[in-house]
């Protein structure tokens, strides 16, 4: 391939690439690169200190009784459970039912 035909190449992809940012993560006792959307950054932190911090406390309680392993595992159900919570409570499908039914009823009336 010619050098003319690799940067018509990488002009093209460059939207793509400005997206793209590969960070490192700590998490627990483990360092790992990902590649991610830039606009997910912040997010991807966040997790990686949630799992870091949930894994610590369970660690703290549990090192020596259980295996890492099993450790790992209450954390990971741990993180579960709070999404399913919150999934949960942000579920919004009653309210637009209930929403639809109303204004059926409204409509109806005018």
């Amino acid at each position: 391939m010619s050098r003319r035909n690799v940067n018509i190449l990488d002009r093209t992809s460059m939207p793509e690439e400005k997206k793209k940012l590969q960070i490192r993560l700590h998490l627990y006792d483990t360092d790992m690169a990902v590649n991610i959307n830039r606009d997910d950054e912040e997010l991807y932190r966040k997790a990686a200190k949630l799992i870091t911090d949930t894994v610590n406390t369970y660690a703290n309680l549990f090192k020596g009784r259980k295996s890492e392993k099993e450790i790992l595992y209450m954390a990971l159900v741990d993180i579960a459970l709070r999404f399913e919570k919150t999934d949960k409570r942000n579920d919004t499908v009653p309210y637009n039912h209930i929403l639809s039914q109303l204004t059926k009823e409204i409509e109806e009336v005018l």
